[in-house]
């Protein structure tokens, strides 16, 4: 894969309209888009069927939680979004049912989320989980793996010990990648884009330090380069 099919641009925007203006914006640089819930509500489904339908690759970030069933027929819908990534957090019910609901489409694949980056060992210990963050990461990457899941999304500081264990099984998708001198924001675990790929990471999700550049397409080919050059 070229370091653009590896970078997954976050539209975390209020709006559709702002959404296919930094599209426009980014033309041909990008080519793998996530909708989360920001979007979703206000249209970011029918935004994911189009841009589906005109050849680009969707990360549908819906996080389902809830008990399997209900679970496998929300995925079975998700289904005709024409999406690439669906995530699902990281339980084995919830799993179990997301890979049914899949079934056999053969381009939806199911991502678990371990922890999320924006908590670290304080907030985990302040929820009553009092495991280290790495071994649970692991923990709920084997969840993903014996449900027949398709990857996790994890930090990068954990990427290397799941690529370990679980080789290419497991495609990893790292959130909270920040270039060099771009702002944490409420991000907790952060890595440069080279740093996540010489670590593992197969996939790298990056929202404002692309949409809200002054130049959105030069911030992504910039760090489609550095993914590529990792």
């Amino acid at each position: 894969m070229t370091g653009d099919d590896r970078l997954i641009i976050a539209l975390d925007l209020p709006d559709t309209d702002k959404a296919q203006h930094i599209i426009d914006r980014i033309g041909d640089a990008g080519r793998f888009y996530k909708i989360g819930y920001q979007l979703m509500p206000v249209g970011g489904l029918d935004l994911a069927r189009r841009l589906s339908g005109e050849g680009k690759k969707i990360f549908l970030d819906f996080k389902f939680h809830d008990i399997g069933a209900t679970v496998e027929r929300g995925v079975k819908s998700v289904c005709k979004l024409g999406g690439d990534f669906l995530t699902v957090h990281a339980e084995p019910d919830v799993l179990k049912g997301a890979v049914a609901g899949r079934g056999d489409d053969t381009r939806l694949k199911i991502l678990a989320v371990t922890v999320l980056t924006s908590l670290d060992a304080a907030a985990l210990k302040k929820s009553g989980v009092d495991i280290a963050l790495p071994d649970l990461v692991l923990r709920r990457a084997e969840f993903a793996a014996e449900a027949g899941a398709d990857g996790v999304v994890a930090s990068a500081q954990e990427a290397a010990a799941i690529k370990a264990r679980f080789g290419d099984a497991l495609a990893i998708v790292t959130p909270g990648v920040r270039p060099a001198g771009a702002a944490a924001n409420d991000q907790k675990r952060i890595v440069t884009p080279a740093a996540a790929v010489k670590a593992g990471a197969d996939y790298l999700v990056v929202g404002r330090p692309i949409v809200n550049a002054d130049d959105p397409a030069a911030a992504a080919a910039a760090i489609a380069v550095e993914i590529t050059g990792a």
